[in-house]
């Protein structure tokens, strides 16, 4: 069987991330994953790439099989995943093009299929303190600086159910709580990660200012357009920076990621 250690997902505007790959199809005991997964080499790393819309983008936020999707890296072998996506900024100082390499999420999603553990026998309650690789986050700030990126070393994400983009009173409040940047999809990605043992690493592309700035009438609320104009503009930015990191992967985890699971259990 094809294997990969390495794990990256596709946001909204990247489909592809490698030219030399072979297409592989994997069920789940969660149903099918968002797309086949495209495996290739980088450096000495098997990797496999994943877009968790689909390759057309056919999958809006809250129907894309999330569990089904850490499964399949699961199944390959995928010990780390690399997940880019785009968000809105919440704060005046986080421009669009800038990156952000967040270190928490707040969950206002409803409804979604968020634990491997929901429906029993076992019954288990993973720990989000930190849900974050604490070794991935620094080595990809670290690789953004020298690439000249401008990259915020941690944030919070608050991600919302959409798929309608935030009110303006709702974008208000979620930056009046100290929250950084807005997304749709990294809950319940970041958490089933972590119930899978895996370490995650999420590479925020900022590509508007959600509802606009307040103060700012020349600063419009956000719109698809926006998304895909400011990601198109940056793909070759976020696959080279993604590229790099994963050749600059230490060989062996030294994080507690992959004990994510040692006190989670009700025996």
């Amino acid at each position: 069987m094809n294997s990969a250690t390495v794990g990256v997902f596709g946001g909204s505007g990247l489909y592809r991330l490698l030219d030399d790959v072979e297409q592989v199809e994997i069920d789940t005991p969660y149903g099918k994953p968002s797309d086949a997964l495209a495996i290739g080499t980088v450096a000495d790393w098997r990797v496999a790439f994943m877009p968790r819309h689909g390759s057309k983008h056919t999958i809006p936020p809250g129907a894309i099989n999330y569990r089904a999707n850490l499964w399949a890296f699961k199944e390959l072998g995928v010990e780390r995943v690399i997940a880019p996506a785009a968000v809105g900024s919440l704060r005046a100082d986080i421009k669009p093009g800038h990156f952000v390499v967040c270190d928490q999420f707040v969950d206002r999603t409803g409804g979604r299929a968020d634990s491997y553990y929901m429906e029993g026998p076992r019954v288990a309650h993973v720990s989000a303190a930190d849900p974050y690789c604490p070794e991935l986050r620094p080595l990809a700030v670290e690789v953004g600086h020298e690439q000249g990126i401008e990259i915020h070393d941690g944030g919070t994400v608050v991600v919302i159910e959409g798929p309608r983009f935030a009110s303006r009173a709702e974008s208000r409040w979620y930056g009046a709580q100290g929250w950084q940047v807005i997304n749709m999809t990294q809950y319940p990605e970041v958490i089933l990660a972590r119930e899978l043992e895996m370490c995650y690493l999420n590479l925020a592309l900022v590509t508007d200012y959600d509802a606009g700035l307040e103060g700012d009438p020349s600063v419009a609320a956000v719109t698809v357009a926006d998304v895909l104009s400011v990601m198109a503009s940056n793909n070759e930015r976020v696959r080279n920076l993604i590229l790099t990191l994963i050749e600059r992967l230490p060989a062996v985890r030294y994080c507690s990621c992959g004990r994510g699971m040692e006190t989670a259990f009700v025996s």
